[in-house]
């Protein structure tokens, strides 16, 4: 059986949860390989509407065991929230897994999240101000606290003493904040670790097992490729990396294990904070497509910034990942419009680029030089057929497999499970 990657190829927000859930149903695992709870994935099942930050999408089937790899940080009190809501809509969590290496979110990294952001004023990246940025700095660093960690009391107690006594220096001296207490903190995550041990395995061990049996294996993403730390928008970017290679990485399975890598795209873009945008449409029609797909962050409730397809964008990522297949969503989005742009190029003081560039500031300058489709203007959401599509439709469709250079796998017409076409 193979272990395939769901992998988000644009800005994030493309849809990934939806695919997940839809794919789990034939998989043994599932497992969330990077990110916090700063990533929301939107789920539309039998059970109602979740909104998952760190829950792996998986979490719905009762034959699929859900996973949070070592590659994720985990803020407890969001996690035991998260599940308590699940169990309180009738959905069993037992078959949830935590991987002993994955870092854990405390109280200082959420501060120092507001205060760095604060001091960056007009310069803000725009995060969701959750910590996972200094989680993942710390990570580095080697002042991680991880889950672990939590479950071995005086172990927890040293590491914590050491790296609170070392932060409370930088908040009182730099930030003029109050110190934290290393008993209350101390107190406080015991408890959390509490309620998490019955979860709590070595996980990679878990998922080798399970390929050499033959087993199915989702690797979940989130976020979207253009904000990974080396591949991405930078500065404006995520802290861990949602590409195939953070999904080995926080998953810990090897490399030749990965048998397909599913590229998660929209119909058109999306984008949740600052940062370049060159087809970001800030006029009448990209507040149409806000309001007619509910555009707003499922983490923040922010608004997303909406523009049309980028395929520069897109091929670029769909060649750092590897895409063997394209899953794309919300095209139903699309089906009242009576035209529709693609962006093929970038056009920067009089020349064509057909690359994207590694610069953010670059980027920001690039003009966006358009392919125009017309529009179907007929409903797709009660299609289940790629033969069914509106002609016009289609012809989208297959522009975009041709401007990306890989085949449709999936194509997603509304948010329930049953509103998808399976193109193979």
């Amino acid at each position: 059986m193979p272990v395939v990657v769901i992998i988000g190829g644009q800005w994030g927000d493309e849809g990934k949860g939806k695919i997940v859930d839809l794919l789990a149903e034939k998989a043994c695992y599932t497992v969330r390989f990077s990110g916090g709870d700063n990533a929301g994935h939107t789920v539309v099942n039998q059970f109602g509407e979740f909104k998952l930050h760190l829950t792996p999408s998986g979490i719905f089937h009762q034959t699929c065991t859900a996973v949070i790899g070592n590659g994720a940080a985990v803020n407890p009190a969001v996690l035991l929230r998260e599940l308590s809501e699940l169990k309180r809509s009738g959905v069993d969590t037992s078959h949830l897994l935590i991987s002993r290496r994955a870092h854990v979110i405390m109280p200082y990294h959420i501060l120092f999240d507001r205060l760095e952001e604060k001091g960056r004023g007009e310069q803000a990246i725009g995060t969701t101000q959750k910590g996972i940025g200094p989680a993942f700095a710390d990570k580095v660093a080697r002042l991680g606290i991880r889950v672990g960690d939590l479950l071995d009391h005086d172990v927890f107690y040293r590491r914590l003493k050491q790296v609170i006594e070392h932060k409370n220096t930088i908040l009182t001296k730099v930030y003029g904040a109050e110190p934290l207490s290393v008993d209350e903190v101390y107190r406080t995550y015991i408890e959390y670790g509490k309620e998490l041990e019955p979860f709590v395995q070595d996980t990679e061990v878990i998922i080798a097992d399970a390929i050499r049996a033959g087993k199915m294996v989702l690797l979940e993403g989130a976020q979207g490729s253009l904000l990974d730390p080396d591949f991405g928008t930078y500065p404006y970017v995520t802290s861990s990396s949602p590409t195939i290679g953070g999904a080995i990485l926080g998953s810990g399975i090897a490399p030749a294990a990965i048998t397909a890598c599913l590229g998660v795209f929209k119909a058109y873009a999306t984008r949740v904070g600052s940062g370049p945008m060159p087809t970001e449409l800030k006029d009448e029609t990209g507040d149409f497509i806000r309001k007619r797909a509910q555009e707003y962050g499922a983490t923040t409730g922010r608004p997303r910034r909406c523009g049309w397809f980028d395929a520069v964008a897109g091929r670029f990522t769909t060649c750092i990942n590897g895409f063997t297949g394209i899953a794309l969503t919300r095209l139903d989005v699309l089906d009242v419009l009576p035209a529709i742009k693609v962006c093929v190029a970038y056009e920067l003081q009089g020349q064509r680029l057909k690359h994207f560039p590694s610069n953010s500031e670059t980027l920001s300058r690039c003009q966006p030089v358009y392919e125009e489709f017309q529009g179907w203007l007929a409903p797709t959401s009660g299609i289940r057929r790629l033969a069914d599509l509106p002609l016009k439709a289609k012809r989208y469709v297959e522009g975009l497999e041709e401007l990306l250079g890989c085949r449709m796998d999936i194509i997603s017409v509304g948010a329930s499970r049953e509103q998808t076409i399976m193109v193979r």
